[in-house]
């Protein structure tokens, strides 16, 4: 299952004992009152992932940041639309892709048909992701293994490598990571592998991108309120989900977009190489 790359139509035995973590899900992906100031006006963003949680929280503060959106999603067209109607709301244009990134020449392709919809393409957000709990290492099957790492971290060089043919001096790559590159994760051992993969691409990325002027940076989320959370776990998992960190519960992905906000903005114009930690207080180094 995918974070924002994925189908969200839950079946009946995942619905089961579910039914009280519903009201997550029901939150706004922006905040009530949110200003936007015109930081993206006249921009154009890639967003994997955006049909759902984070990347749709992400799509919704781009547009109304001033950004027309690009979003790549899976399988559910529900979920598209509804990201498609949220960006048209605020007023941007929304084109939406619909394939599977673990393959290199949709990701090419998608980039090249950005670039030929609006002439430009200002920032790639490489957002999706997937996971399988697998509380024991022996039942992580070589089939799981390249699932996780060809959509967490493969498709990430995939987009930035098309990306960056068409990218000019200025723009801005943003990676979604995880907590748990830096905690560890016992039960999503693969998963949690393949995010710390993506701290070190982020920070290699940057290097090789200083002299052309394109900064590269990323998010790692602590525990948020997705679909992927509420359809991959039960309900024992679910009700202690976030209550381990210092506030004391899950954040929102409204709560997370904004950082993606700063980081594709010129108010960041210093910072690259760097992850931002949305995580409800946890300490990590790095």
């Amino acid at each position: 299952m995918t974070t924002g790359h994925k189908q969200t139509d839950i079946s009946k035995s995942n619905q089961e004992g579910k039914e009280q973590f519903q009201r997550h899900l029901d939150q706004p992906y922006i905040r009530p009152g949110y200003k936007g100031g015109d930081k993206l006006k006249g921009q154009v963003a890639l967003i994997t992932g955006g049909d759902s949680g984070i990347g749709r929280a992400v799509a919704v503060h781009y547009a109304r940041e001033g950004a027309d959106v690009a979003i790549v999603y899976l399988e559910s067209d529900e979920d598209a639309e509804d990201t498609k109607t949220l960006v048209e709301n605020e007023g941007r244009k929304c084109t939406l892709y619909k394939g599977d990134i673990v393959s290199e020449s949709f990701c090419k392709d998608v980039v090249n048909n950005v670039h030929k919809e609006y002439g430009k393409l200002n920032i790639l957000v490489n957002n999706a992701g997937t996971h399988e709990d697998a509380p024991d290492v022996e039942t992580i099957t070589s089939e799981q293994l390249l699932r996780t790492f060809s959509v967490n971290i493969f498709s990430f060089f995939y987009f930035t490598q098309a990306a960056l043919e068409v990218m000019l001096e200025g723009s801005a790559i943003i990676n979604t990571a995880s907590v748990t590159a830096y905690r560890g994760s016992g039960h999503l051992l693969d998963y949690s592998s393949s995010k710390g993969a993506i701290v070190t691409f982020t920070r290699s990325l940057a290097q090789n991108l200083a002299e052309k002027k394109i900064r590269v940076n990323g998010v790692a989320p602590g525990p948020i309120w997705t679909p992927l959370v509420v359809y991959s776990f039960d309900a024992e998992h679910l009700e202690k989900f976030g209550k381990d960190t210092p506030l004391g519960r899950a954040g929102y992905a409204y709560e997370v977009a904004p950082a993606y906000v700063w980081l594709a903005s010129e108010e960041s114009s210093y910072i690259t190489g760097q992850m931002l930690h949305v995580n409800g207080g946890d300490v990590i180094n790095g």
